[in-house]
């Protein structure tokens, strides 16, 4: 920050770092800019930013938007004058969530200027480890490049085409998969469980963005309001929380530059 008025406000809602690094990169780029997480933003009954630019960057879920960032724009309002874009993170597929997120906005009576995606590692253990190192770096570095080249479209406030993936692509997963599994995902937690490894430390009450766990009797309980962000698990200490049969020995990933006081302060706020 340069000490000038702020002209961008981005919000951003992560599980485990890829897109709080894009929202802060981002920032760092267009510097008179402020981070803001989704999860203390949505406590309000409305969301006013007076900046005459506003991001949205979240992860894509199902090849969709996630739930709380759907929440979140229903509680944003907007002038017709300020210049919105989003940032869509993705391991596999950007597939529909940038226009999802733009006729949600448009339903509020505000318009997506810009979609972009990113493509970062998966954190989803429920069906795949973490990538190798030596990939993930390289998708690091390609973040690095585009993260330059949106900031030029922001600057700018240029309009473009809204990112996504392929017809057939949205029309099977970001249409048909999405719509049958997002309004399951709440009662998705059902298949988070912890083992003897707990040491009963509540990191995983701490990070939830929704404020999902309680403790009891010093374990984790899930409350059937779950993001599916993956948080818990990925940021347990000693990996004893489950999800499912096939966790136990994947791989965990959190983006090396994120730390869990990250996740601890924005839940918390």
């Amino acid at each position: 920050m340069d000490g000038g008025k702020v002209k961008t406000a981005i919000y951003y809602f992560s599980g485990t770092g890829n897109s709080l690094k894009v929202a802060r990169d981002l920032a760092g780029e267009l510097r008179e800019a402020k981070v803001i997480p989704i999860s203390e933003a949505i406590k309000y009954k409305e969301v006013k930013p007076e900046e005459q630019r506003v991001g949205i960057v979240y992860p894509v879920y199902m090849w969709g938007m996630p739930l709380i960032v759907a929440n979140f724009i229903n509680k944003l309002k907007l002038d017709k004058d300020q210049y919105v874009f989003a940032v869509a993170t993705y391991g596999g597929m950007p597939g529909n969530a940038l226009s999802q997120t733009a006729k949600q906005l448009e339903k509020q009576g505000m318009c997506l200027s810009a979609g972009f995606g990113v493509r970062m590692p998966g954190n989803y253990t429920p069906l795949y480890g973490a990538v190798p190192a030596e990939k993930q770096q390289e998708m690091f570095e390609c973040e690095k490049e585009k993260v330059k080249e949106i900031a030029k479209f922001i600057q700018a406030a240029d309009k473009t085409k809204i990112e996504k993936s392929s017809f057939l692509i949205n029309l099977i997963f970001s249409g048909i998969i999405y719509k049958l599994g997002s309004g399951k995902m709440s009662q998705m937690d059902k298949s988070f469980w912890v083992n003897g490894k707990c040491t009963s430390c509540s990191i995983c009450e701490q990070v939830c963005p929704v404020d999902n766990i309680k403790m009891v009797d010093g374990k984790p309980q899930w409350q059937n309001r779950c993001e599916q962000c993956m948080a818990c698990l990925q940021w347990c200490p000693v990996e004893a929380i489950q999800y499912g049969k096939k966790t136990i020995n994947r791989k965990r990933y959190r983006h090396p530059e994120a730390r869990v006081e990250d996740f601890i302060n924005a839940a918390s706020k």
